[in-house]
């Protein structure tokens, strides 16, 4: 799952690629001649899955009693804490919300660990779940295993309804969930994704959604704990956009979500909020189509060149850290690579590779147009691995080579910065 941010200028992002996709383990299960500890095992799993079970269900009747009714009768703290979760998920429009047990990590008697990856999806938005792995502590009493502990699991992290009771505000494309943020706030951000969706639609005229789900959490440290990350990482970020990348078409993503960080958007003139959402509206729409295949460069060059075909800005004003350096006489021998968009690096660096992934894409859309711009970036995606990709999607697409591309991205560089 990709995570890409706009910085506080509203121009670029300020962190890499970070792999926040949620690995799927399999659940083992026993075998017919399967030994006994295996078999008591799989036993155990099929206990937990329906306590879960009678959890989920629980949750989308908007049952509290049904809820609590998982939870150890004497883990007050717990019971107290799962309460107040599901009374903060009260207007989110829920479609559905599941649990599958991965594995149990411990068990000892009447006491298990398990593994668990909850599913939800958000009624009239959400065309594949959402993930979330969690780390269950969990305890027999008879016949029934009740939660005793329920927190993320290692290198996971908690959901927008930990935070907060959310609010709620809907726009013709969008749907806004924000905790502790004012309602006009969640409304203005809606209507600005409300007109990046067409925009984006006419930039991607390949099918997608044309829905989106905002999260706006009530300060850069929640912002931050959504995403699993230090809050350092994300203080002159925007918005970033969580997913995960489609896997060169063997399945599909799984659900995005943009999260917004509340004060550096709020930072942000109304050119610099449209230009943010817009971008990240753009990976929302080209989710099923960029994969391991895709180069950094390409996924942000093209949702910089979504974000900005519509604006009125010289490329000079676009890209100033690169005119500065192609007019200084040092043009960039080549595209960046995935490592030049760390966010750890010279921020000075850090633009010019964004502004160079931006000006490669507007060099395809300009010389080749906007549908052989679209094909190039499906074509690089559809492809097996990352090796060969843009090599065979530049031959069958456009009809060059990557270092004659190379050199006309130069020269172009030079002609419309210089």
């Amino acid at each position: 799952m990709a995570v890409r941010g706009r910085d506080a200028r509203g121009r670029r992002p300020r962190l890499p690629r970070r792999a926040a996709g949620l690995a799927l383990a399999v659940l083992l299960t026993a075998s017919a001649c399967a030994a006994p500890a295996d078999a008591d095992t799989t036993l155990t799993v099929r206990e937990i899955d329906a306590t879960l079970e009678r959890r989920a269900a629980a949750v989308l009747a908007r049952d509290p009693a049904g809820y609590l009714d998982a939870l150890a009768p004497d883990a007050a703290k717990l019971r107290a804490a799962q309460r107040t979760e599901l009374a903060n998920l009260a207007d989110v429009p829920l479609k559905s919300w599941a649990y599958e047990v991965k594995g149990i990590t411990e068990e000892d008697g009447d006491w298990a660990t398990a593994e668990v990856e909850l599913r939800y999806r958000i009624d009239g938005y959400d065309t594949a779940p959402v993930a979330a792995r969690r780390t269950l502590e969990l305890m027999r009493d008879g016949e029934r295993w009740y939660v005793s502990a329920d927190r993320p699991a290692k290198g996971a992290s908690d959901q927008l309804w930990h935070q907060g009771e959310v609010a709620v505000v809907r726009g013709a494309h969008s749907l806004v969930l924000g905790v502790g943020r004012p309602e006009e706030e969640l409304r203005q951000i809606a209507d600005t994704v409300d007109l990046a969706v067409p925009a984006v639609s006419d930039a991607w005229p390949q099918p997608w959604a044309r829905r989106v789900v905002v999260h706006v959490p009530d300060s850069v440290e929640s912002m931050a704990g959504l995403l699993g990350s230090p809050e350092t990482s994300y203080r002159g970020i925007a918005a970033v956009t969580t997913g995960e990348a489609g896997t060169t078409g063997k399945r599909p993503a799984l659900a995005d979500r943009v999260i917004v960080n509340p004060q550096a958007y709020a930072s942000l003139g109304s050119f610099g909020q449209r230009v943010v959402l817009t971008h990240e509206t753009t990976h929302v729409a080209t989710r099923t189509s960029t994969s391991t295949a895709t180069p950094v460069w390409l996924s942000e060059g093209f949702a910089d060149w979504a974000a900005y075909r519509g604006e009125d800005r010289t490329p000079d004003l676009i890209a100033p850290e690169l005119t500065g350096a192609v007019r200084a006489g040092d043009v960039p021998a080549g595209l960046p690579d995935d490592k030049d968009f760390g966010f750890d690096g010279d921020p000075a660096e850090l633009a010019r590779a964004y502004e160079s992934a931006w000006m490669a894409c507007e060099l395809i859309a300009e010389r080749w147009g906007k549908e052989k711009l679209t094909a190039f970036y499906a074509a690089v995606g559809a492809h097996p691995g990352r090796d060969g990709a843009v090599e065979q999607a530049m031959g069958s697409v456009l009809d060059t080579t990557p270092e004659e591309f190379t050199a006309d991205w130069r020269d172009y560089l030079s002609a419309r910065l210089g």
